[in-house]
């Protein structure tokens, strides 16, 4: 079952933001955890649904960064800058990316371009949303462990829809946080994206899938629970597979980067004509991984950047 309204997951674990991008509380005896940080507008709607739902913001003590993509930190510095206590963790690929100009400057314009399209600009123009260098914290790895008190969470490192993506498995409830790393419960289907190199991401995928999950908690499109929570992640292993194969199948017949990375965007509108991300973005997505799959089948030299 696939849940996408902001509530109680069970005890303990809150799903909060909106449908298309959320983030999850995570409840316990020595303080809560913010598990991803979503898009930077859901600011104000985190702390509405805080009141709404009696949620103590003073409680959350840590923030974890799955991944350091924009659409994944953007409530972070508000809530470090807001409360100064709270100690954020991520990968130290992760802070490595969020320590580089280029990158925090690109993480800024994705927001605010965002925010801009939906209307809500000026409204989030009075919250202190922009990332800086004033953000640092603590850097996780494989198998280390963060303790709440009464809850633990596991992480695992499950690099390849990005190269810094980390997993949060949480065993007292079952519960898994893979980000887009596990892959996106969009409509009725799951979307595999290794942007960053698909082979590691389907590598990623097959590290998940002995965990007993009764909660697979997405950061985009809700949460999964029950049957299809316990075999989500093989579902996903099996359309990454059938996923690589339509890509190297569109390459082998383009012989060009540009042209198959259309085709497959195209692809994805022809069946999900109201797909999230815009067409620029998706296009570029498919080129990254376009990329990789023509360099795994040996047609452009591991040193190009075609």
């Amino acid at each position: 079952m696939r849940i996408r309204e902001p509530g109680k997951v069970c005890d303990g674990l809150w799903y909060l933001g909106c449908e298309e991008t959320g983030v999850y509380l995570l409840e316990g005896r020595d303080g809560s955890m913010l598990m991803s940080g979503g898009m930077s507008y859901l600011v104000p709607m985190l702390l509405t649904q805080f009141r709404k739902f009696g949620i103590d913001p003073k409680r959350i003590t840590k923030i974890l960064i799955l991944h350091a993509h924009f659409d994944h930190i953007g409530a972070v510095p508000f809530f470090k800058r807001t409360y100064p206590h709270i100690t954020v963790y991520a990968s130290a690929r992760g802070w490595e990316r969020l320590r580089m100009p280029e990158a925090i400057e690109t993480i800024n314009a994705f927001s605010r371009g965002v925010a801009e399209r939906m209307g809500i600009l000026e409204e989030c123009s009075r919250y202190d949303l922009n990332w800086r260098d004033d953000i640092s914290g603590v850097t996780l790895s494989e198998g280390q462990h963060i303790d709440l008190g009464d809850v633990e969470i596991h992480i695992i490192e499950t690099p390849g829809h990005s190269s810094c993506s980390i997993t949060a498995y949480v065993p007292k409830l079952k519960a898994l946080f893979p980000s887009d790393a596990g892959g996106i419960p969009y409509k009725d289907t799951i979307i595999t994206f290794g942007n960053s190199n698909y082979t590691e991401f389907q590598s990623s995928l097959e590290k998940l899938r002995g965990l007993q999950v009764d909660y697979v908690c997405a950061d985009h499109y809700g949460y999964v629970t029950g049957d299809e929570a316990g075999r989500f992640i093989a579902d996903a292993i099996n359309l990454a597979r059938q996923n690589r194969q339509k890509m190297e199948l569109v390459y082998r017949r383009t012989h060009d980067v540009d042209t198959a990375a259309k085709e497959m965007c195209d692809s994805i509108y022809a069946v999900y004509p109201d797909y999230f991300l815009p067409p620029d973005l998706l296009e570029s997505v498919y080129r990254q991984m376009m990329r990789h799959i023509a360099r795994s089948m040996g047609e452009i030299p591991d040193f190009a950047h075609a």
